[in-house]
């Protein structure tokens, strides 16, 4: 990147060159934060949490192994649900169960990836059996957390 200097203090500002070009000044700071650089607003503030720098939730994490296995039951590494719940040590439900997830509405998924559900909503309601049509899972969702305290 020929040409770019960082500064770390000063006002932001643009200035337009006589042949049109730009440049663009943006005050940053950089500090480290768990061993990565993190940049912060003029005014002290974080810039916005990148994705990798918060934590799963269970949820996301249960989406994440259920298409794992999906992937692996549907490439033939595997041969049935059983062969993975010895592999990973676990219980042939649970991994039926995490499958499941894999056939959720694409909205609910959204919500489980922006973790924007309510937390009334558990693993246990979207995983168990869920139906087939997305309009009845959608449904079900809502009559749990009308049902919830």
């Amino acid at each position: 990147m020929n040409g770019v200097r960082i500064h770390k203090t000063g006002a932001a500002e643009i200035i337009q060159s006589s042949d049109g070009r730009l440049t663009l000044s943006v005050p940053i700071n950089f500090k480290r934060r768990s061993g990565r650089k993190q940049v912060t607003l003029p005014n002290g503030q974080p810039g916005l949490p990148r994705p990798w720098d918060t934590a799963a939730t269970s949820l996301q994490l249960a989406l994440a192994r259920g298409h794992k296995w999906l992937a692996m039951l549907e490439s033939g590494e595997v041969g049935t649900m059983t062969e993975i719940a010895k592999r990973e040590g676990i219980d042939n439900s649970y991994v039926s169960r995490m499958v499941n997830l894999t056939t959720l509405a694409p909205d609910i998924i959204d919500g489980i990836l922006l973790n924007e559900l309510p937390d009334r909503l558990t693993l246990f309601n979207l995983a168990v059996d869920p139906p087939a049509l997305w309009e009845e899972q959608r449904a079900r969702m809502l009559g749990c957390l009308e049902s919830s305290p």
